[in-house]
């Protein structure tokens, strides 16, 4: 197989004439790199743009987590700083704003966006490209996006799309919580089916294909997050996401967030009993016991499970967390309850719903409606988005 290229080893053999001679931005972070081949292996993008065009990059923007992806879970901000090789400006835009302002804007004429986003509604990366493309419309900026794997495969989607009254900085449009697209077509989908229309341009990669996921690319991983290390913890993610929104402890503080989840009052024994087999379709788990270093019950024992993925072509991580969940409620009800306000700068709906984005699978996780029947009501929906985002595919459908 042929090595992948990223959108940025693309760009730099064959620059876009737009580039030339403009005053250029970045958002980035440390998973921003060339791939692990050729003589700009594992070089960070910002170097390369730096080296690449002379005196032009001015500006450098960071996403949530920072630019050099230091800090932890939502609402810790990151502060506005000094690159300390380029000595630039960074600009946080998960500090003080989170969309970046017209004076953050002024220097640069351009702004390239270089992020690994992991494929799953909730991700803030996705949103911060948003703002800045709304951003870039409204100050009269160009956005050009180099794209990047989606690492849980760009065929398969799943779970409901967000309900509008749900909008949040962890979903802002109606797509489904695996909506199967890179960042590139995210972008496009974004800037022009949610109409935000700035003069938007993305290079694609060359050699991936949809069916793939991160393993199958050759790449190597570089975690976007802290709390995503590894390709399995991002593939898990978009139903692992869900604990976030409970008492249940997701892994945060642990060596594997996401892949394991328990609480102090978990009985590991009746929750395997109550849960059917069937559901687990692709995933095992496996009882263990754990010690949080930060987060929710810290420095506490807690009983629960690693969640190993045997065969991710029938892996279905939302409806997996969702059965998980069901299970904990009818097994322990007196001891779980959902996780109270705030989260991701929303002080009023609770997380779990703004998660979800519809209170209507909290509901049917509390009345343990089987999950069959959940899963049918948004039959329609995900058919629409099947519609919806085909003209925005980069790479062609297996």
């Amino acid at each position: 197989m042929k090595p992948i290229q990223t959108g940025i080893e693309r760009l730099l053999p064959d620059p876009p004439p737009i580039l030339q001679g403009k005053r250029l931005g970045l958002l980035a972070n440390p998973a921003s790199v060339a791939c692990p081949h050729g003589n700009r292996r594992f070089q960070s993008t910002r170097a390369l743009i730096a080296n690449h065009y002379p005196d032009q990059l001015k500006v450098l923007f960071s996403p949530q987590h920072g630019l050099f992806a230091e800090k932890q879970a939502n609402m810790v901000p990151s502060e506005d700083t000094i690159d300390p090789v380029l000595n630039i400006p960074v600009f946080s835009l998960y500090g003080k704003t989170r969309m970046p302002t017209e004076a953050m804007l002024e220097p640069i004429d351009i702004l390239i966006i270089d992020l690994q986003d992991v494929g799953t509604r909730v991700y803030t990366f996705i949103y911060t490209m948003a703002l800045c493309l709304r951003a870039a419309r409204a100050h009269h900026k160009q956005v050009l996006v180099l794209d990047r794997p989606n690492p849980i495969g760009g065929n398969r989607i799943e779970g409901n799309c967000l309900k509008p009254e749900y909008a949040s900085f962890v979903g802002m449009y109606p797509i489904p919580m695996r909506h199967g697209l890179t960042i590139g077509e995210l972008a496009l989908l974004f800037n022009d089916h949610f109409g935000i229309g700035c003069e938007l341009h993305v290079t694609p990669m060359a050699g991936w294909k949809r069916e793939m996921l991160f393993l199958d690319t050759g790449l190597a991983w570089i975690p976007p997050s802290p709390n995503l290390p590894t390709p399995t913890s991002a593939l898990v993610y978009p139903g692992q996401v869900l604990w976030e929104g409970t008492n249940v402890s997701e892994g945060r503080g642990t060596t594997q967030p996401f892949e394991i989840f328990g609480a102090p009052f978990f009985d590991t024994g009746r929750l395997e009993a109550w849960i059917p087999k069937d559901k687990l379709a692709g995933g095992h788990l496996r009882p263990l016991a754990f010690e949080p270093t930060s987060d929710k019950w810290e420095k506490t024992l807690c009983r629960g499970f690693q969640l190993h993925i045997i065969d991710p072509e029938i892996y279905r991580p939302y409806r997996t967390t969702l059965t998980l969940l069901q299970a904990v409620v009818c097994v322990q009800p007196e001891a779980f309850h959902w996780k109270s306000p705030p989260y991701e700068y929303e002080f009023e709906k609770l997380p779990f719903d703004l998660i979800t984005g519809d209170r209507s699978v909290r509901k049917a996780v509390e009345d343990l409606v089987p999950l069959e029947d959940l899963e049918q009501t948004w039959a329609e929906e995900l058919k629409g988005f099947e519609e919806i985002r085909r003209p925005y595919l980069l790479y062609e459908p297996k």
